[in-house]
């Protein structure tokens, strides 16, 4: 569970690291009114993704009427498909230079690793690539809850080196093993600050803040939860993408792969999963990928992971239809049902009344491709086929392969063929 950056920065401030005076959180321009200010001030979107500066999402105001029209601006903003909806207004932090310290887990032998660069306040992962030299990296074994000192001074002397700030070395290595210490108390599974300013006075401000929580440690984290009045534990790492809200809040588990904004590229073939569980939901992303790297050229793009849960009404089997075919990134839709404690008499309903609903209501219709076998499949195979005989229409793009005599990989590689050719079909009349 990711909290945002004023979160970040309480849990932060708690351990005693140093951050930028909290002026507060607005909503809209009117509340800057309320709000105690020092100018200048920064004004910082409140969404959980990188990239926030590049996409204009942090300003910086030298006086309350630019503070108003910058926030009137920032809350026009869409960020990597994620609205900007509340503006952290914070102090102006001075700064002689910027670093990064981030902390992780290896998650091959679980081993804490933390790592530093004095190229703060850009993607660290530019870094690695294009100047890997300009980050020090270490494992730290024995997942200690204090760092060693020996591992604190030589990251702080890598960073003041690299600054040349041999000033503020001291400060430089209580905020690495303070943040370090973080991770540890809060079950962390990623800790960042990018950029950590060192001030021309040799202190050490946390400008940014990223914490990550493991999902599997929340039941311990009680008191954070109240000291940050949080009620509820939130998506694993990100705000949810309006498609994963919208299913949430149908009751089913639903998880974008590509962002909110991805550009369609016209030579590919989207697909969206419809599994029958969470075990199937993985397994058909990856044979998805994987027949397109064998059969099609690598041109074959699983969109999504979705699990029904238990039993699903036919109500939730409906809307996980409609919401692939509402997305316009979808080409096709591959689906399966293993009809354990689901029934597949359920399931055939649910995708058969998204069908109706949507052809009688002039809505987008895709194929969809697929197969079900388990509980309740008599009644299901008598369903489709009487289905199929009283409305063709809506089920003409319907193939369902009833029963075990052809294997899931096979059907999603027919159905991906077929999707090609719906595709080329539909451009062919565009």
């Amino acid at each position: 569970m990711r909290l945002y950056e004023n979160e970040a920065k309480r849990v932060f401030g708690r351990m005693g690291l140093t951050i930028p005076k909290q002026y507060g959180v607005i909503s809209s321009p009117a509340d800057l009114d309320g709000l105690e200010l020092q100018f200048p001030v920064m004004l910082k979107s409140m969404v959980m993704v990188g990239g926030r500066g590049k996409a204009g999402g942090i300003k910086k105001a030298k006086d309350l009427a630019e503070a108003k029209a910058l926030a009137e601006e920032m809350f026009g903003l869409v960020i990597k498909g994620y609205p900007v909806e509340t503006l952290l207004v914070e102090e102006v932090a001075p700064e002689a230079g910027a670093c990064y310290v981030g902390v992780t887990t290896n998650p091959a032998n679980f081993n804490l690793i933390m790592m530093v660069s004095a190229s703060g306040g850009v993607d660290i992962e530019q870094v690695a690539l294009e100047k890997p030299e300009a980050i020090l990296k270490r494992e730290i074994a024995g997942n200690q809850r204090e760092l060693p000192g020996e591992a604190r001074d030589a990251f702080a002397d890598f960073l003041a080196e690299g600054l040349d700030e041999r000033a503020g070395r001291a400060a430089l290595g209580d905020a690495i093993a303070k943040l370090y210490a973080t991770y540890q108390a809060y079950d962390c599974k990623v800790a960042e600050i990018n950029p950590l300013l060192v001030t021309p006075e040799g202190a050490a401000i946390a400008a940014d803040a990223k914490v990550v929580i493991d999902d599997n440690a929340l039941y311990r984290q009680g008191r954070l939860f109240e000291m940050l009045g949080i009620t509820e534990a939130r998506h694993d790492v990100s705000e949810l993408t309006p498609d994963e809200r919208r299913a949430t809040e149908a009751g089913f588990k639903y998880v974008d792969l590509l962002p909110p904004d991805a550009e369609k590229d016209p030579e590919k073939l989207y697909v969206g999963l419809v599994p029958g569980g969470a075990g199937y939901g993985i397994f058909s992303i990856d044979e998805t990928a994987n027949v397109g790297d064998r059969f099609f050229d690598g041109k074959v793009v699983p969109v999504n992971f979705m699990d029904s849960g238990g039993g699903p009404t036919l109500a939730r089997v409906a809307e996980m239809f409609h919401l692939l075919m509402d997305k316009p990134l979808v080409d096709l839709i591959v689906t399966s049902r293993f009809g354990g404690i689901s029934s597949c008499d359920i399931f055939i309903r649910g995708l058969i009344q998204c069908l109706r609903q949507r052809h009688e209501k002039g809505m987008r219709m895709l194929p969809v491709h697929g197969r079900m076998v388990g509980t309740d499949l008599p009644s299901a195979r008598e369903y489709l086929a009487k289905a199929k005989t009283e409305t063709p229409e809506p089920l003409r793009d319907l193939e369902i392969v009833v029963g075990n005599q052809k294997i899931m990989a096979d059907v999603i590689k027919d159905a991906v063929k077929g999707g090609f050719e719906f595709k080329a079909r539909a451009g062919a009349r565009a």
